[in-house]
């Protein structure tokens, strides 16, 4: 297919790599790289002071700093999800889980194999959760002891009503856990405005740090009523709070390079203006991406009042020429990766607008797409 480029040029970023238009990994910039090109010991008391720094900084960035506290743990961002389930909902509680797709199906899977009692509210994957029918849920069983949401749910792509949800939770006075995973940092959290037991989220998504390092931010009252609720020696969130408060220290090898690279990353995110900044970029990026889409035909799943400016997804064209494995192949070869849906309601595929993009990749991804569907013979609008 190569011979077949030589009218688009294909681009890469600056370590050469390509671009990456996905919910995660993401692509970070080229000092967030370097800074992981050094050796520290775990003991090593700039180590030390770099963790407990960038621990500090996490709780500001949700104005925590008098009533939260932030617990890391090594893995991906599943690992924290987990490790936040199996901590604060104790062994006798029952979790409300309110879900609109995989990722809160994940959360489900996290209570079977912790032998949690759980409920669903399901919405359709294109639905916002349901204020009414939470109230309602919550009204008429008072056996539910917490509530669980993802704040954007990237399955499609939507973002959920945090702050009314919370409202309502908090109401009934239940405990509220938060799955901020591709929203924190982008999207606005603030404790003085959601009342919430624990929210976790990565170093990588809209932090743009490397991956391999989940958090936790929980309000410290709630975190102290989470000991010996764990069954998981590696994912008990309160032992690791307990053990770093006495030694500053992980208990178990932490992931040193993960965390210079998310030091200088969080420098990057406060040079950029914090969360109004990051999400203005992304907001920036996701309008781009939705306008230039749809003058090519195609349809995105959801209006733009419930599109969250983190990934989009858009519907698969009905086009008989247009196949997606093809379709993705020549994007990847002209330096854009996407992803495929996640949707159980439509065939679809996703491009994500986080990470360290600009108006620069999107109207390059934008060209891409215009000359692949060249190459696959779809000159005319394909839905």
């Amino acid at each position: 297919m190569n011979n077949r480029h030589h009218s688009f040029e294909a681009v890469a970023s600056a370590t050469g790599d390509p671009f990456l238009l996905t919910p995660g990994p993401l692509t970070t910039s080229e000092t967030v790289k370097q800074a992981m090109l050094h050796d520290y010991g775990s003991r090593d008391n700039y180590f030390i002071d770099l963790n407990e720094g960038v621990l500090n900084r996490l709780v500001k960035i949700v104005d925590g700093q008098s009533t939260h506290v932030a617990v890391p743990l090594q893995g991906s961002g599943t690992f924290v999800v987990e490790a936040m389930i199996g901590c604060f909902v104790p062994r006798d509680g029952k979790l409300l889980i309110c879900v609109n797709g995989a990722y809160g199906h994940r959360i489900a899977k996290m209570c079977e194999y912790y032998d949690r009692s759980y409920v669903i509210q399901e919405s359709n994957e294109e639905t916002p959760v349901d204020i009414q029918e939470l109230d309602r849920i919550l009204s008429e069983d008072d056996s539910i002891t917490h509530v669980a949401t993802v704040y954007c749910e990237t399955t499609s792509g939507i973002l959920n009503p945090l702050k009314a949800i919370s409202e309502i939770v908090k109401r009934h006075h239940r405990g509220f856990l938060i799955d901020a995973m591709s929203a924190f940092g982008a999207l606005p959290l603030s404790s003085k405005d959601v009342y919430f037991d624990a929210v976790v989220a990565s170093s990588n998504k809209c932090l743009e740090g490397a991956p391999g390092m989940g958090f936790c931010i929980a309000r410290e009252a709630a975190l102290e009523n989470t000991e010996g609720n764990s069954m998981s020696l590696s994912l008990d969130l309160y032992d690791q709070w307990v053990a770093m408060k006495k030694n500053r220290q992980w208990r178990f090898t932490p992931p040193t390079h993960v965390l210079l690279a998310f030091d200088q990353a969080l420098n990057e995110f406060d040079d950029e203006g914090g969360v109004p900044g990051r999400g203005g970029r992304y907001q920036r990026n996701c309008d781009l991406l939705v306008k230039g889409m749809r003058e090519m035909g195609f349809r995105t799943l959801l209006s733009d009042e419930l599109q969250a400016p983190i990934i989009i997804t858009f519907h698969m064209p009905k086009d008989e020429r247009f196949e997606f494995s093809s379709f993705y192949d020549q994007l990847r070869e002209l330096g854009y990766v996407i992803y495929p849906g996640k949707l159980t309601i439509a065939d679809s595929f996703r491009i994500g607008c986080i990470g360290r993009l600009g108006t620069e990749q999107m109207n390059g991804a934008l060209s891409a797409v215009r000359f692949s569907l060249d190459q696959l013979g779809i000159k005319e609008r394909i839905s």
